[in-house]
């Protein structure tokens, strides 16, 4: 019966991939690679998390850009004094004095138990 122990352990080390594998810039430049990718400050791993994080963030600006345009075509339409006086009167029931408001809601706009 062989030895298998001494054997293939010889018989590995006659390997040409076992020799490139001990060789020590071999060993060094893959610790090093494992190293970036894995546990760097600047490691893949968190650039992933910071590439998504940015996704993000864009998809956040593009729609508060909207918003801004849309606050922008409010406050234009607001610079005209009829427009203004429009605005008061339907968002916060303002009146002129000796003026009367009636508020006129219908049955399908009011909170019932039936519609909670």
């Amino acid at each position: 019966m062989k030895d298998w122990g001494k054997m293939g352990l010889s018989g590995l080390k006659n390997k040409k991939w076992f020799r490139f594998a001990r060789n020590i810039y071999v060993l060094v430049l893959t610790a090093f690679v494992i190293w970036m990718f894995f546990f760097d400050a600047n490691s893949l791993l968190i650039h992933r998390e910071l590439n998504q994080e940015i996704k993000k963030l864009e998809k956040q600006k593009e729609f508060l850009q909207g918003e801004i345009d849309k606050d922008k075509k409010v406050l234009e339409k607001l610079s005209d004094k009829e427009e203004l006086e429009k605005f008061a009167r339907e968002k916060y029931y303002m009146k002129k004095e000796n003026e009367e408001i009636f508020l006129i809601e219908y049955e399908d706009s009011l909170k019932t138990k039936k519609n909670e």
